[in-house]
């Protein structure tokens, strides 16, 4: 009876401890762990995790049972688990990045990768290869994997040789002095006016509102700087000559930067008090047209609005005339507004009349005193008015 009593004792006891050891290796969710699950780098390379297990260890060594039940291992994870999720957030935020999309990208944990290899592994057993595509991305997420394993920090390391060469120090050219000070008094032609810019393009600035760009138009102001540039270099042949930029008349539409210079063209060629700031809300883009060289502005064409199309001012800088410049800003503002008839007044001494009945403006109504509101009595402009229309 004395050994049926010793052996219900064991098999007591050993019920309990195996109960006790149960409950200490639940999970979160209260299941208890599987004795074939396996401990990987993605599980086992967590510090605070490591010394929960020395800690859960050190419980188990003690002989109380209702420490054991109170302080047993998921009382101490769920005591640890809000600042481990803290620094891992803080660890992916450090390592994020963001695509072209603007949504944040971060690089795959170990766990995430092995879990995509095993899911790749399986699916291909059972439905054979995979494409192209997949095998390079499963290519890319093994290496990977591999790199970390053998702590390599960069795709780079894998390169390095194992072995540096000094670096070979050029000697000195035996060119005489002349030769080399000849040679570094060459200038090269900037990318942008190169011949290798025409073959493989060139990525200009961006101007707003752009138009047209013309780089043939030789205006009288422009030749006249070119014979100062050729006097000066005539007059001082030993100095060095400063080098020459080729600008461009470009044709855009109207923007704030240009209403200073604007009004203050209209105001030289017309009468005082216009202001023109109301045409930034009237579809710029359809109503008008600046004719800049650099960031002078030598014309505008202006219309009134896109439903009235009434050409309000067409007007060039002095200096800049007889130049095609006028011709070319009335081409575009008509360009901008097809299928839509155009008015204007014209005083009937104006020689622009001239350019007006080449796109085919037509006199509809001679006007009487039409600009003695805007005109002083002692100009020596008409004050009578041609209304013109341009029928489309």
């Amino acid at each position: 009876m004395a050994n049926n009593a010793s052996d219900d004792d064991d098999e007591t006891y050993s019920a309990r401890r195996q109960q006790s050891r149960v409950k200490r290796r639940k999970t979160n969710a209260g299941r208890p762990i599987a004795t074939g699950h396996r401990s990987t780098r993605a599980t086992a390379s967590l510090t605070g995790i490591l010394d929960a297990f020395q800690y859960g260890i050190q419980l188990g060594s003690t002989s109380d049972e209702e420490t054991r039940d109170d302080e047993c291992f998921d009382t101490v994870v769920e005591s640890l688990l809000p600042e481990y999720l803290q620094t891992r957030h803080d660890a992916w935020a450090r390592r994020c990045d963001i695509n072209e999309s603007g949504e944040a990208i971060r690089p795959l944990s170990r766990y995430e990768t092995t879990a995509i290899l095993d899911y790749a592994n399986k699916k291909n057993k059972g439905t054979g290869t995979p494409s192209i595509a997949e095998s390079i991305v499963l290519r890319k997420i093994e290496l990977q994997r591999q790199r970390r394993r053998a702590n390599a920090q960069s795709p780079l390391h894998a390169l390095k040789p194992p072995s540096l060469t000094s670096l070979q120090v050029p000697q000195q050219s035996s060119a005489p002095s002349a030769v080399l000070d000849h040679l570094r008094t060459i200038q090269s032609t900037p990318y942008e006016n190169s011949f290798a810019s025409r073959l493989y393009g060139s990525k200009p600035r961006r101007t707003p509102g752009l138009i047209a760009v013309d780089w043939e138009t030789r205006t009288p102001w422009t030749n006249l700087l070119d014979d100062i540039h050729e006097h000066y270099s005539l007059a001082h042949a030993e100095r060095e000559q400063p080098g020459r930029i080729r600008v461009p008349i470009t044709y855009a539409s109207l923007q704030p930067r240009h209403l200073s210079q604007v009004h203050d063209l209209l105001i030289r060629v017309f009468w005082d008090g216009i202001n023109i700031s109301d045409s930034l809300k009237y579809s710029p883009e359809h109503c008008t047209v600046i004719a800049t060289y650099g960031h002078l502005v030598v014309g505008a064409a202006l219309l009134s609005s896109p439903q009235e199309t009434y050409i309000t001012y067409l007007v060039v800088r002095a200096g800049w005339d007889n130049s095609q410049i006028a011709t070319t800003m009335l081409y575009h503002l008509i360009s901008l507004n097809p299928h839509r008839d155009i008015t204007l007044h014209v005083s009937v001494d104006n020689p622009a009349m001239l350019l007006y009945n080449r796109f085919g403006f037509k006199a509809e109504e001679f006007i009487v005193g039409f600009y003695e509101d805007y005109l002083s009595s002692q100009s020596r402009a008409s004050m009578n008015a041609f209304r013109l229309r341009l029928r489309r």
